[in-house]
């Protein structure tokens, strides 16, 4: 067994009871091919719970200073996370984020770039919108909900795959494309929010 589906496991069994948390639409995430899942970002743990929630391996980008402590760079590393600078065009991360999808494996991104410390949506960088144009990824909206607070109940809705094709044929602009995402993302937050 990988370290990455040790890993998993070990959070699964933790996070599952002590969140209550419930998946909705995980059927939505193709079996196969390329994949882009774009959440909203409200705590630390987002990646980890959507490592446990998603049908498939999920490569995330992490920013680029937690791979300088020796140790967590490493397991970072094994358990599939990939370092980017932030504030810059990082070109190497940008490149390997296509490599991951040009192999047909899942890119995991938060077009907001940082965590909301509100709750509230915020404006998607560029970054998403990149990857959905330059490459031929299904784009699966995920929408975190709730407070990461023990007992309270936290839930993951995965929308079906958005068809980005238009946005290609048109040249779109990648902050279009992100802004795009988002939206999808906010649809699915309000309808499971009420």
């Amino acid at each position: 067994m990988s370290l990455y589906k040790f890993a998993r496991a070990v959070v699964a069994i933790i996070f599952f009871p002590l969140f209550r948390i419930q998946i909705i639409g995980k059927k939505n995430v193709p079996k196969e091919g390329p994949v882009i899942i774009c959440s909203n970002h409200i705590s630390n743990l987002d990646p980890p719970v959507v490592g446990i929630t998603s049908p498939r391996d999920i490569f995330f980008m992490a920013k680029g200073e937690l791979f300088e402590k020796p140790f967590l760079g490493k397991l970072l590393l094994a358990i599939r996370a990939f370092p980017v600078k932030r504030g810059l065009k990082d070109r190497n991360a940008l490149r390997k984020g296509l490599q991951i999808l040009e192999n047909g494996e899942t890119l995991g991104l938060f077009p907001e770039g940082t965590r909301s410390k509100n709750g509230e949506l915020g404006e998607p960088l560029a970054g998403a919108g990149f990857f959905a144009l330059r490459s031929n990824a299904a784009i699966v909206p995920c929408a975190i909900i709730g407070p990461y607070k023990p007992g309270k109940k936290l839930t993951v809705i995965y929308g079906e795959p958005m068809d980005m094709e238009a946005y290609r044929a048109a040249k779109s602009s990648a902050k279009d494309a992100a802004e795009a995402i988002m939206s999808e993302i906010k649809i699915l937050k309000e309808k499971h929010n009420s």
